[in-house]
């Protein structure tokens, strides 16, 4: 089964949270400044002591991941100002400074202010991060959350921090989709580097997961365990699946601001492979619930529409051109700090948050397989000739 670009790279909070370098380029970012470490670094296996008591701003901050920097940030005693529009989620976080503004605009608010971090969750477009980094050029640290779909995956086996990331026909395209998003996101990290040489960290995480998803992706499969009965998985138990907690990423941006530490990373979990079956077991624990999963295989998924990533959340058939982009390589993160709660908690965890949400957000979930299809689905498969 062949996975097409637009099935699979999508806009974040509707999928994946997604530089255009030469190898030279990549490598000179993956790497850090160099330092003289002294003996506290030592003692922290190389790493400088955490700061405590700094200046963070935050490009949005009242929606999915935002909150889950602030949160720990102002946790671990630092300062934190907000800047975005105002809209979304305003009454979060009535403690701290909030500043408002346009980023494709108005960013007076943010003249002749220094900050020791900046963490941009909301950079989508290059020529808007160039601005917004170029304004904020005596900060200290630009923290620019990017996103796998970066890679260019098809036809690889394996990602890592240097592997190739895609390349617009047209740079100057500015409409963010499922053919543009990863390319743009690429250019966005290069945008920020321009304007911050050598005080950039760039953040790559995979489909976030955990309590406020916007997408879903993640959230059908604890809700659908919690549903009980039979319930169509795809492919085969094996396959791999990445995804990261966004609490656990969250306060790992902290440490990284903490730690000033520069360059490139990917953002995926868990720490040791999962597969899908382990993740579908972990939703069933975490209902308690007596779901039993039919795995419908791959060919038959194909031939019944029903799409990879969407319909069937979390997942990519192994035969895909890119199925590499669930076989990412974490191991640089997790060197650096990043750490995983185990995934019987973030389904947990979800399944609680969606239960509390309202009737017109839990009536219909945004992604994954209706009921309706679902058991038309497992209707042709338990009918099929042996």
């Amino acid at each position: 089964m062949s996975l097409s670009r637009r099935s699979f790279l999508q806009v974040p909070g509707l999928a994946l949270l997604g530089a255009a370098a030469t190898a030279c380029e990549r490598a000179a970012s993956v790497g850090e400044p160099p330092r003289s470490p002294g003996a506290a670094e030592k003692a922290d296996r190389g790493f400088p002591p955490a700061a405590r008591g700094m200046k963070i701003l935050v490009l949005g901050g009242t929606a999915f991941l935002g909150p889950e920097v602030v949160a720990p940030a102002l946790a671990r005693g630092h300062q934190i100002t907000l800047f975005n529009r105002g809209k979304t989620n305003p009454q979060l976080f009535p403690e701290v400074e909030k500043l408002h503004g346009d980023r494709d605009g108005d960013l007076s608010a943010l003249a002749g202010r220094t900050w020791d971090a900046v963490v941009d969750t909301s950079g989508y477009v290059p020529r808007i991060v160039g601005k917004s980094a170029a304004a904020l050029q005596s900060s200290g640290q630009y923290v620019f959350i990017s996103t796998i779909s970066v890679y260019d995956a098809a036809h690889q086996t394996a990602i890592d921090e240097q592997s190739p990331v895609h390349k617009l026909d047209d740079p100057t395209v500015e409409k963010v989709g499922p053919e543009t998003y990863g390319g743009l996101k690429a250019l966005c990290e290069k945008a920020a580097e321009k304007e911050m040489p050598g005080r950039v960290t760039v953040i790559r995480p995979g489909l976030i997961a955990g309590p406020g998803d916007p997408s879903d992706r993640f959230t059908y499969w604890p809700v659908r365990a919690a549903r009980g009965g039979e319930a169509a998985a795809p492919g085969s138990p094996s396959d791999p699946v990445q995804f990261i907690d966004v609490r656990d990423l969250g306060a790992w941006i902290v440490t990284m601001i903490e730690r000033r530490r520069f360059g490139v990373w990917s953002a995926v979990g868990p720490r040791d492979p999962l597969t899908m079956g382990g993740l579908l077991d972990a939703c069933r624990r975490a209902a308690g619930s007596d779901v039993r999963y039919t795995w419908v295989d791959a060919a038959f998924l194909e031939k019944s529409d029903v799409s990879p990533w969407s319909d069937m959340p979390v997942w990519l058939p192994p035969s895909s051109d890119d199925a590499a982009a669930l076989r990412i390589s974490n191991a640089r993160a997790v060197r650096d700090g990043l750490t995983f709660r185990p995934a019987e908690d973030t389904a947990r965890d979800t399944l609680a948050w969606f239960r509390a949400q309202r009737e017109a957000r839990t009536a219909q979930l945004k992604a994954g397989l209706s009921p309706e299809r679902e058991a038309t689905l497992l209707a042709a498969w338990n009918q099929r000739p042996r």
